[in-house]
């Protein structure tokens, strides 16, 4: 675990956050804009009042519509390449998968090293993250409103996203009928537990403490997966790891591997991380008898050809939650 801590920094690069212009604070969220980018996806612009900044959000809507529908929320990881386009829609044909599914697919394009949560304060580089509002509390009565939902909910991630989507679950207990994560980690006490997080968010420029305080802040174990892991119960879970060892994906010449040096080595540390990140929830589910589909993908390193492998094999999981 401590060799994948030590990497992760390495994938990201720090850099200070727009300032926001002036504006009127507005006391709720409301949908400013709604244009359409292509057949069935949308691009909304959507103000939180809890951020009191705009968020771009994309939705993809099924082919065929055929009445209310529930809703997948998808997360990103880290490197969100593109302000205007959500990571999920650069690396995967989320509109061509999702095409024939009769569920809403959303994508919120996240601040760097946000982890998808509510900080404790403002942070002068990254600027006012309320996620976990925004996320619970302000968009899914909108999209719901707006692209006919019925208020069934499900959300996936991976790496970074991967872990603040079980966070989201297990602090939102019910919320969410369906809960994915690929190649997450799932505690954030004890020093192995804040190496992560606190190295991401460093990495990023920001204020590890302004998120949940310093190392002995009680806000760090109240968003700890593996300590809430009961609230899990009532969900369907679907969860998976590589191994870190290197396959066909990470070999020189596999298209889109322009660094297969990084791909094995770094990629490959990083799993191994969440090989025991994941192995620890396991365990945990485990004994609580929570019952979950636990994925081990061996070969597979921490690389987007096998989260395409994943979104796919998790979809019938994501599907029986979701009611489909």
């Amino acid at each position: 675990m401590a060799v994948a801590l030590g990497v992760v920094t390495s994938l990201v690069a720090a850099g200070p956050a727009a300032a926001a212009p002036d504006r009127p604070v507005i006391e709720r969220p409301v949908i400013e804009r709604t244009v359409a980018d292509g057949p069935h996806k949308y691009m909304v612009d959507v103000y939180s009042a809890a951020m009191q900044k705009t968020i771009k959000v994309q939705v993809v809507t099924p082919r065929t519509e055929s009445g209310p529908r529930p809703t997948l929320y998808l997360l990103g990881g880290l490197r969100e390449e593109d302000p205007n386009n959500s990571i999920w829609t650069l690396k995967t044909d989320v509109a061509g998968f999702y095409a024939d599914k009769n569920v809403n697919v959303v994508m919120p394009i996240a601040g760097d090293g946000s982890f998808y949560t509510d900080w404790q304060r403002d942070d002068p580089t990254l600027g006012r993250y309320k996620w976990e509002t925004f996320l619970t509390r302000e968009l899914p009565s909108l999209i719901d409103e707006q692209f006919d939902g019925n208020g069934v909910r499900g959300i996936a991630g991976l790496s970074m996203g991967a872990g603040a989507a079980l966070v989201l679950a297990v602090r939102n207990p019910g919320f969410y009928d369906a809960v994915a994560a690929y190649s997450g980690c799932f505690t954030t006490t004890g020093p192995a537990g804040q190496a992560y997080p606190r190295g991401i968010v460093t990495a990023f420029g920001g204020n590890p403490d302004n998120m949940w305080g310093p190392p002995t802040d009680p806000a760090w174990a109240e968003h700890d997966v593996l300590a809430k892991a009961a609230n899990l119960r009532g969900s369907t879970i679907y969860v998976s790891t590589g191994t870190g060892r290197p396959g066909r994906y990470d070999a020189p010449g596999y298209p889109g591997n322009e660094n297969p040096v990084d791909r094995q080595i770094i990629g490959g540390a990083i799993e191994v991380g969440s090989l025991w990140c994941t192995q620890q929830l396991d365990s945990r589910l485990d004994q609580l008898n929570v019952p979950a589909t636990i994925r081990y993908v061996d070969p597979g390193t921490h690389s987007w050809p096998y989260w395409v492998d994943q979104q796919r094999e998790s979809w019938p999981t994501l599907r029986r939650g979701l009611g489909l």
